[in-house]
Formats: C-alpha cells, sequence, structure tokens
C-alpha cells in the first residue's frame, strides 16, 4: 500500500505557526531541554564559504512526544542581491512510535526564524532589567527585526537603535520597524552597544561590539553565533557578566559566544545557566548587572514547534 505523505507549504505552516503557538511552544522545550528531558544529538554544519552560505542539520525530540523532527536549515547570505531569501529549508516530522514519517513541513526556513525569534524574545524578557526600554540591534535581515518585534509582545520598547554595515538596509529595517509601530533610528556601534538591552543577528566571524560600550544594567542576547566560525559577542563582555545563559551547555561551549570566551581564558566552562532554568524559575539579577545570552539554536526547540504546528494544521 503506498501512503502519500502530507507536505504542508511555507504559507499553510506561517499560518499554523503563529507567535502565541511558537512562543509557548519555544518555552517549554527550553525549560524541557534544561531538565534533562530531551535528546538532541549534536548538529551537522556545511560551510559554502564561496558562497557566503551555510547549512545546519539538526534533530531533537523530546522525552515522552510523540514526533521527533530532522530539520534542514540553509542561510546563504548574500541571496539579497539575487533577489532571493537569506534562508531555506525543511522539518520532516516523524512518529517517535513508528518510525513513520508523518508530515514534511517545506516551510522555506520560516519555523527556524519564528523558533529564534521566540527564544530570542523570551530569555531576553526574562534576563533584562523590568525597566529596561531601550533596544540596540546589530544586523539589518529578517532576524534582526523578528528579534525586535517579538521581544515587543512581551515588553514595551522605548526605542530602537539599528547597527548594521550597510547604511541603506539600515534604513530599510528602521523603515520596517516603524510600520510595526517601534520607533528606530540608525545608529553607531556605540550608541547600539549602549543600550539596555543589545541584539547580535548577524553572520559574522569578528565581534560586532566593544564589551566596554555596553552599559551596567544592560541586557545582550547574542543569535547569529551558530557555527565554529561565527563570532558575535567580545569574550570580554563575558567576564563582566553576573549571569550568563546558554541553550545548550556543549554546543554553546564548541561553536558559540561563550566557547570563544572559554577559549579565550575570560570565564570558565562552568559558568552558564541553563536558558530554560531561568525561564522556569526566574533571573535574579541586580540592577547595575550585567548579563548574557548566548543561544545556538537546539533541535528539539524545532521538534516542538513543528509538532504544534503539526497539530494546528490538523496533520495529527
Amino acid at each position: 500500500m503506498t501512503t502519500t505523505i502530507p507536505v504542508l507549504g511555507p504559507e499553510a505552516t506561517a499560518a499554523a505557526a503563529g507567535p502565541a503557538t511558537v512562543l509557548a511552544a519555544v518555552r517549554d522545550a527550553l525549560v524541557a531541554h534544561a531538565e534533562h528531558r530531551t535528546t538532541v544529538p549534536p548538529p551537522i554544519h556545511l560551510d559554502f564559504a564561496a558562497e557566503h552560505g551555510d547549512c545546519h542539520v539538526k534533530a531533537g525530540w523530546i522525552s515522552g512526544a510523540d514526533e521527533f523532527t530532522v530539520k534542514v536549515a540553509t542561510g546563504f547570505y548574500g541571496n539579497p542581491e539575487r533577489g532571493l531569501p537569506v534562508n531555506n529549508g525543511l522539518v520532516c516530522v516523524l512518529s517517535a512510535r513508528t518510525g513513520e514519517v508523518r508530515a514534511l513541513l517545506d516551510d522555506r526556513g520560516v519555523l527556524t526564524a519564528r523558533r529564534t525569534a521566540a527564544a530570542g524574545a523570551l530569555i531576553t524578557h526574562a534576563m533584562a532589567r523590568p525597566d529596561a526600554g531601550s533596544v540596540g540591534v546589530f544586523g539589518t535581515g529578517e532576524q534582526a527585526l523578528l528579534q525586535v518585534t517579538w521581544l515587543a509582545r512581551l515588553r514595551p520598547v522605548a526605542a530602537v537603535l539599528v547597527h548594521g554595515r550597510d547604511g541603506g538596509r539600515v534604513r530599510g529595517l528602521c523603515d520596517r520597524l516603524r510600520e510595526h509601530g517601534l520607533p528606530a533610528v540608525p545608529a553607531t556601534a556605540a550608541e547600539a552597544a549602549g543600550a539596555d538591552i543589545v541584539l547580535t543577528a548577524t553572520p559574522s566571524a569578528v565581534p560586532v561590539l566593544d564589551a566596554a560600550a555596553v552599559n551596567d544594567g544592560a541586557h545582550v542576547t547574542g543569535i547569529g553565533t551558530d557555527m565554529p566560525h561565527k563570532n558575535e559577542l567580545p569574550p570580554a563582555l563575558f567576564a563582566r557578566a553576573a549571569i550568563v545563559a546558554t541553550d545548550d551547555h556543549e554546543q554553546c561551549l564548541h561553536h558559540g559566544d561563550f566557547g570563544h570566551a572559554v577559549r579565550a581564558g575570560q570565564v570558565a566552562p562552568d559558568a552558564d545557566t541553563p536558558a530554560g532554568l531561568l525561564l522556569r524559575d526566574g533571573a535574579a539579577r541586580g540592577a547595575r548587572d550585567v548579563t548574557v545570552a548566548d543561544l545556538t539554536g537546539v533541535g528539539a526547540l524545532d521538534a516542538a514547534v513543528a509538532s504544534a504546528v503539526v497539530r494546528a494544521a490538523g496533520l495529527a
């Protein structure tokens, strides 16, 4: 008997992956991961230096869940000049009971983008000061937009300072943020790093900000360092941090900004706290403490979001 595998296209996937659904799934998955209730093998990385692109393959399962997932996600950072989106990929959802393929989510990178936005927004909101209102964002792509707009779903954002290498793209992101009702202006690196909350969403191989430019009491979340050759946050920033959160300890040691700081001798290898524990228990921080989150992307989050989407779409 031949069985047709359901395929959910990008529009249907996006419709089933609303912010409330994704935020809830990602929060629960981060907590489960911190409580060691997940199975997440090391990701596979491919680097296409000549095309300024990369690919990673991630798998994950949350203990007791009916499904597990295998995801292929690509980022080709010169694509905007070709008239193509930066991100692409798909998610394969399989039964954790029988191994059968439940669905293919031809999401074109939508689920990766949204689960990354949700993870950043959740941990940033949990770790930043309650009165933190200004946001500095490094990067001008889709993820920079999502990091700010999804954070604004969780707390008021009084001002957005946008820094990037291309002035035209900086102005374009400011325009898009204003369309979301967020007051955004171009900024120097020092101005963006001096905000109450600092978000980095770039594919940079060298730190994008100066640790000394970050003010006491600020929170910094780095989400772009998801492969060994990338590095957004300077090691010295981790030496200043009262709390360092990681989404996955071993991944962040291997190819996160936290790992760069450890190898530079700026922080101990056990200086981090699982992000899920901070979401579960809260972050006890002082008003002048600097806090840092290093997020490298965890397969268990993909599994949780994909399962939620499959159910919302009526495929399970």
